[in-house]
Parts: C-alpha cells; sequence; structure tokens
C-alpha cells in the first residue's frame, strides 16, 4: 500500500487507492509506525482536493553514502581532496524536509553550485538495534524516494576536514516522497530502475542492483545507533550529478531557480520538486553572501 501524509499543518494520514485517500486513525506517520499500523476512520478524501506533504518526519534520519560505487567512480572525474568511501554515515537535518512539488530554495548568499542526487530511502517499521543482515529486512515498514540537494562548493570546503554534512541539510535540500510504498508492493528493492530529470532532461539514469553493498547490508550495519519506528536512512546515489562533469558541462547542469526536479523510482513513483529564488521563497533579497566556501 501507499501510504501518505496530507493536507494542512502538520497534516493527516492515510493510504492511498487509486484517487482516494482512506484516513487513518492516527496523528502522523511516525506514530504509525511506532503503534504497529493503525485502522480507517471510514472517511475519505480525493486526492485532487488536498495536496500531499512529505510522508514522513522521522526522529532520527540515517544518511548513508558510497553505496553505489558508479557514484565513486565518477567522482574520480574531479580533483578533491578526500574519496568516496563505502560506508559513510550521518545524520540528516529533519527539518530540511519538504514534500512532494514543495520547492528547494536556492539560498544564493551560500551556494553557486546546487546539484541533485537520487535517492533510494527504507523507513524503519519498528525500533532495533544490533542486527544481523539475515534479520535486517523484518524491519524495513516500507520505501521512499530520497533527492538529496547538494550544495557542490560548499561540500568541497568541507571536505578538506574529512567531513560534510551542512552542504546537505540546509532548509528544504531535503525532499522526501510522494508517499510510502510497503513491501508487500516491492517484494526486491534490488530490482529497481532509478531516473532524475531536470525540466524533462535525463540526468541520472541506473538501477537498485548496481548498488554494491545490500540494503540487509547497510541496515545491519548502522544498527548499532539504535532505529527507533519511522526512522529513514538513505542508500546513496547513483552516477550522473553534476558536480562530477566537466567544468563546462557543470555550469549548465547545476540546479537554478525555475528549473523543475523529477525523480523517479520504480514501484514507488515520482517526487518532483520546483526550485526557486530566495527572493521568492522569503520575500526578500537574499542576505549578503557569507563566505567563499569553495576556497574555505
Amino acid at each position: 500500500m501507499k501510504l501518505v501524509t496530507f493536507g494542512e499543518g502538520q497534516g493527516r494520514v492515510g493510504v492511498l487507492d487509486g484517487e482516494e485517500i482512506a484516513v487513518l486513525g492516527v496523528p502522523t506517520m511516525r506514530e504509525w509506525f511506532e503503534r504497529g499500523g493503525a485502522d480507517e476512520t471510514g472517511e475519505t478524501v480525493a486526492l485532487a482536493e488536498t495536496r500531499l506533504r512529505a510522508p514522513i518526519v522521522p526522529k532520527k534520519f540515517f544518511h548513508t553514502a558510497g553505496n553505489f560505487r558508479e557514484h565513486e567512480d565518477e567522482s574520480k572525474n574531479v580533483d578533491w581532496s578526500h574519496a568516496i568511501a563505502p560506508w559513510i554515515n550521518f545524520f540528516q537535518n529533519v527539518d530540511a524536509i519538504v514534500g512532494p512539488d514543495e520547492p528547494v530554495i536556492y539560498p544564493e548568499h551560500l551556494t553557486e553550485e546546487l546539484d541533485y542526487e537520487l535517492e533510494l530511502a527504507v523507513v524503519l517499521k519498528k525500533a532495533g538495534k544490533w542486527f544481523s543482515p539475515e534479520e535486517a529486512m523484518e524491519y524495513v515498514g516500507g520505501y521512499v524516494i530520497f533527492n538529496d540537494i547538494t550544495a557542490r562548493d560548499i561540500q568541497r570546503g568541507e571536505m578538506k576536514s574529512g567531513v560534510f554534512s551542512f552542504c546537505k541539510a540546509i532548509d528544504t535540500f531535503c525532499p522526501l516522497g510522494p508517499w510510502i510504498v510497503t513491501p508487500d508492493e516491492i517484494p526486491d528493492p534490488h530490482d529497481l530502475a532509478m531516473v532524475l530529470r531536470v525540466n524533462g532532461e535525463v540526468r541520472q539514469e541506473s538501477h537498485s542492483s548496481r548498488m554494491a553493498v545490500t540494503i540487509a547490508e547497510i541496515l545491519s550495519n548502522f544498527s548499532g545507533l539504535t532505529y527507533s519506528a519511522g526512522d529513514v536512512l538513505s542508500t546513496g546515489t547513483v552516477s550522473g550529478v553534476a558536480g562530477f562533469k566537466s567544468p563546462e558541462e557543470r555550469a549548465r547542469l547545476y540546479l537554478k531557480p525555475g528549473d523543475v526536479i523529477e525523480a523517479e523510482i520504480d514501484g514507488i513513483g515520482v517526487l518532483r520538486n520546483p526550485v526557486i529564488s530566495w527572493q521568492e521563497g522569503h520575500g526578500a533579497p537574499a542576505p549578503p553572501r557569507i563566505r567563499p566556501w569553495g576556497d574555505a
């Protein structure tokens, strides 16, 4: 089934069935997972008459990277101070989460190199820690699309210290959605076509079978951090990001206000987000530029 959060404010929770949402008797998606489910209330809402929100705001968002080695291979096109090693992990800022059709706001005072990263993310259905790969899939409650928006010039500066986080955690840099698809509809998460388009142009195209490690191995490896029900764990991006192209291509491919990003994963759907200027998003000009991150 497809689990959605919809409506205004913090939204309501439901199950999408065609063009209608069956409302669930629970206040948030996180609580749905914490309770182990909830009954339908009998109320339905037409999808066309409401707006979808980010399907979940987790307690913890485990950001893992380096799992698709094709992305590491393309990183060799640039002279960065540190390699993209496998088994990278850091926490994403959950306050940066936006949902389908919500804008990514371009912070012009912070970056000039805004990039996209298509990722498959896993939602944990129950709490757990220190479990094996053989046990790991028992903890999967669903799958969702994550677009890991990244400021490459900030990342380049951060990576000189061997870490990066701020470049990916700025407000609106975490599009998530359009819904959570439960495992009964995705029997094999390693058999999913993945594509990201900007203004209709294909920028990233790959397949979840190209992951160098399995989702079960990733979940098990980081289970020492203790998962809560409803936590989200990303599984890394595929090749095709703008930041690892030639200098001439990068200038054209980096995101700009007016662009529309469509992140699509087979079996889940399409996560669509426009990019807008700071002026459009905040009703005021961007503040003065803070620092030349790329030269930090």
